[in-house]
């Protein structure tokens, strides 16, 4: 399986520590985040990488070409940002019309992935694909799901005051061929997965939870909680 990781986000919430460095660059104990990902996905057996990129690229690029998987990532830059789904559209060929894992790559995550990818090979039949979730201490600022006995996705709540739970959606997905073939034919323009994509999926969204550190640093407080986690 090939992964998508998106990576080009400006990072406004992170500023001043994003005027001058990627998000995906900012470090979490000494290590860039980016290479936090690409070493648990090639722990995983993802044996290759898309990373998108567009604010400050140029560092991106640099840290990718310097580093231990230089050989297996690739790089699409946007001049302009796609959207979450207008990236993976954009680069379809690159999956080879297999499953594929869109990730984003703007939270601290130290999920199983090898865990995640079982669960995806074993979600009900009329699944297309396989939703990462975890349990967070802000509902609120999340977008909740909720499930049915089996653990799929009956439902959404996008950030309300008082969604029925705290199941939240983790922004890593891996989807199935069979979706992507589906959003090639019916969906060519897409470019927000979230807004666009999956609500019409609902009844048909696998989901695994982890119980390992996921964190979304886009804020100093969630970032300097991530370093001394």
């Amino acid at each position: 399986m090939r992964a998508l990781l998106l990576a080009a986000g400006l990072g406004t919430r992170l500023r001043p520590l994003t005027d001058t460095v990627p998000k995906c660059l900012v470090p979490i104990k000494g290590q860039p985040l980016l290479d936090i990902w690409l070493e648990r996905l090639t722990a995983a057996g993802i044996s290759r990488c898309l990373v998108n990129t567009h604010y400050l690229a140029p560092q991106v690029h640099a840290y990718l070409a310097g580093s231990r998987f230089a050989s297996q990532v690739d790089i699409a830059e946007e001049k302009e940002l796609l959207g979450t789904a207008g990236t993976l559209m954009a680069n379809l060929p690159f999956f080879q019309g297999g499953d594929a894992m869109l990730i984003h790559a703007d939270n601290y995550c130290l999920a199983d992935f090898t865990a995640f990818l079982h669960a995806h090979a074993s979600r009900p039949v009329h699944c297309l694909m396989t939703m990462m979730t975890f349990r967070t201490a802000t509902p609120q600022t999340c977008g909740i799901v909720e499930l049915d006995d089996a653990g799929v996705v009956v439902g959404f709540h996008e950030k309300v005051a008082n969604p029925p739970g705290n199941l939240a959606n983790g922004a890593i997905y891996i989807l199935s061929a069979e979706l992507l073939a589906m959003m090639a034919k019916d969906m060519p323009h897409v470019t927000d997965f979230s807004t666009e994509v999956m609500h019409h999926l609902v009844g048909k969204i696998y989901t695994h939870e982890t119980t390992a550190t996921f964190l979304d640093i886009g804020t100093p407080e969630t970032y300097a909680q991530a370093n001394a986690s």
